[in-house]
């Protein structure tokens, strides 16, 4: 009898189950959720400062952005005596996530290990940035959480004393060695004006945009300036609060989004990303602000953070400029909650909460490091010997202007940061953490995003150990398998992620047109896209058209205006507009434009005996060529690698 009651109930628990579990996977996907209650709101803690910092460190943080946070723990941590300085008259800790509110992570994951079942699951680097993530409320998260978070993850530390609102901070400087600047410390005027001078054995750039390295000599570009456009930056977005969002609208968010029929789209129940209609926002100001799809990220106290209002022509360097965007967006956002109300009912109650106290500034500088991280170390996956993070988040290009959509330039299974791409040149006695590292334009895209960030200043606090206890310098420090070996070992004690990797072979680096992709990708002529489904080989073997060729070399022009004298449009002046976009790119026509854009005088059926002789075009590449009279894709950027490799002298 008693054991016929428990096996009834345990075919009751079964049956129920079978019943209820499809129901509650349903609810959960598209039935706004099962749960949409936030945390508690937290109460913001007083950071801890010194009014006046010692006279010598170890280390000296610079930036009390996450990767300063990072950077100060991680010296920390490895007994070093360490000051966490800021001049951004900042009261709490955290920077871009906590004073400009951008509280959506761009988390980087491993393939191999990520576990789908898991509400957190490990980020690649793991390290402090794991810490932290454990720490708040998940891939979005409140702002104040962070900032009580970064706050506690300094506060535990011994050795890190935090000086704040500094009016202004400046590099000393000493001869060092092979004609090297040698940072020594830093001038510093404190809140009540008062100069001190600060030595360091190291100090670590974790500023958003190195100005400590700018500010020393260490070279740098500009914006695309490694794509010969130094005036093209990605825009700036002021992050914009609403309230009135309660748990009643989270849960018609997560509805209206699981339900859109778009496999980009998603919530939970702190993120939401969609409503990618809210683009054809028309603006107020159209030359200068555009709005993109919702990036929404919840606080605990029924408000909202949207990263979406994009601005252009904005200078971070320039205070009159920066008001200047603020004024832009206050004068935008009326317009655009009025736009999103019109579209989506859900967002009828909510209304304007503030904007962020700080910009979220994408791009500005790129460091000249011992090596720059490239395009196509992403696009092989590459490791480095030297590594001290590793990355996996899409190259995410935002737009640079109002007609600009942006790109995702490509999608990395994993790619390693070396620690040369740290080290600036000219400089020593410092090293760049953080977006202005030593990375290309294009891979700045993914490397530029904070979780990855703070892996590399963790390592950064490692060398710092290893350069002080053996008296020499990053640069040298850089030069040596040993050191940079002992480095990543302590890192990797520490609980920061470092282990080499073979990275698997992708299907497109089988393909026979990949040197040609390469040259494309490095160029920025094609852009893979999520799950870099424009590399796939059958869109390599898709047909090419004139149209799609002549393009290719006007960009380069642009890239490369000393190498491509002429002009590739005038390969189709005398040809229809409709049929140089649909007739297939034929070898002639290629050779035509090819030589045309170089500036030579030929008439098409001289083209190509002409180009094999000057040999911007090899006979090697021409035997892979299936049909002449029909070229495809791949075929076309196999050509545009000769051109590339004869006029500009690159190698792919």
């Amino acid at each position: 009898m008693f054991r016929n009651k428990w096996f009834i109930l345990a075919m009751t628990f079964v049956l129920l189950f079978a019943i209820g579990g499809p129901y509650l996977v349903w609810k959960e996907k598209y039935g706004g959720g099962l749960h949409n209650k936030t945390a508690e709101a937290q109460e913001l803690e007083t950071v801890k400062t010194v009014k006046t910092p010692a006279e010598m460190y170890d280390v000296i943080v610079v930036g009390t952005d996450p990767e300063g946070v990072a950077g100060a723990v991680a010296a920390s941590r490895h007994g070093l005596k360490t000051l966490l300085v800021d001049g951004r008259n900042r009261e709490i800790l955290g920077g871009l996530m906590t004073l400009g509110w951008l509280n959506s992570l761009d988390n980087n994951y491993d393939e191999d290990t990520y576990d789908w079942l898991s509400p957190k699951p490990n980020v690649l680097n793991k390290g402090i940035f794991q810490e932290f993530y454990n720490g708040i409320e998940g891939t979005s998260f409140d702002v104040t959480t962070a900032a009580n978070v970064f706050n506690r993850l300094v506060a535990k530390e011994k050795h890190i004393d935090v000086l704040l609102k500094t009016q202004s901070i400046a590099p000393v400087l000493a001869e060092g060695k092979d004609g090297a600047k040698l940072v020594t410390g830093l001038d510093i005027t404190l809140e009540n004006g008062e100069k001190r001078t600060v030595q360091a054995k190291a100090v670590l750039d974790a500023t958003q945009d190195a100005d400590v390295a700018y500010a020393a000599g260490a070279p740098f570009s500009r914006g695309r300036e490694d794509l010969n456009d130094p005036d093209s930056l990605m825009a700036v977005t002021v992050v914009f609060r609403l309230k009135n969002a309660d748990e009643s609208f989270w849960k018609e968010v997560r509805k209206y989004l699981e339900n859109d029929g778009n496999d980009g789209t998603h919530a939970d129940t702190y993120s939401a990303a969609g409503y990618g209609d809210i683009k054809d926002y028309k603006a107020q100001n159209p030359t200068r602000a555009k709005m993109r799809g919702l990036n929404i990220g919840r606080n605990n106290d029924n408000t909202i953070l949207i990263n979406s209002l994009q601005l252009f022509g904005v200078d971070p360097f320039n205070p009159a400029s920066v008001k200047e965007a603020y004024a832009i967006a206050e004068q935008e956002l009326p317009h655009v909650l009025q736009f999103i109300k019109e579209k989506h009912p859900e967002f009828v109650k909510l209304e304007l909460d503030g904007m962020a106290p700080e910009l979220y500034v994408r791009e500005t500088r790129h460091l000249y490091g011992e090596y720059r991280l490239t395009a196509i170390d992403l696009l092989e996956n590459r490791d480095q010997w030297d590594r001290i993070a590793f990355g996996s988040y899409p190259v995410d290009i935002q737009s640079t202007n109002p007609q600009d959509f942006g790109a995702v330039s490509m999608e990395p299974y994993k790619y390693a940061v070396p620690f040369r791409s740290i080290v600036p040149q000219k400089v020593d006695g410092l090293l760049v953490v953080g977006r202005s590292a030593s990375y290309d334009t294009i891979p700045h895209g993914s490397a530029r995003v904070i979780p990855l960030g703070m892996a590399v200043a963790e390592s950064a606090g490692a060398a710092a150990k290893v350069a002080i206890d053996h008296n020499i310098t990053f640069r040298e420090l850089s030069k040596s398998k040993e050191r940079v070996a002992e480095m990543q070992d302590l890192a990797v004690k520490k609980g920061l992620a470092l282990a080499p990797y073979t990275p698997p072979k992708q299907p497109y680096q089988d393909h026979k047109a990949y040197p040609g992709l390469k040259a494309a990708v490095y160029t920025g002529l094609v852009n893979g896209s999520y799950g870099n489904a424009n590399f796939k080989p059958e869109e390599l073997d898709k047909p090419s058209n004139p149209q799609r060729f002549v393009n290719h070399f006007a960009t380069l022009k642009k890239r490369y205006p000393q190498s491509f004298k002429g002009e590739a449009s005038n390969a189709i002046a005398g040809m229809a507009a409709d049929k140089a976009k649909s007739d297939p790119l034929t070898l002639q026509q290629a050779a035509y434009t090819i030589a045309r854009s170089a500036g030579l005088m030929l008439k098409p059926e001289q083209a190509e005996a002409e180009l094999l002789a000057k040999r911007l075009v090899k006979e090697e590449t021409l035997k892979l060529i299936a049909d002449k009279e029909k070229l495809s894709n791949g075929e076309a950027y196999l050509l545009v690698k000769d051109a590339l490799e004869s006029l500009v002298n690159l190698r792919f």
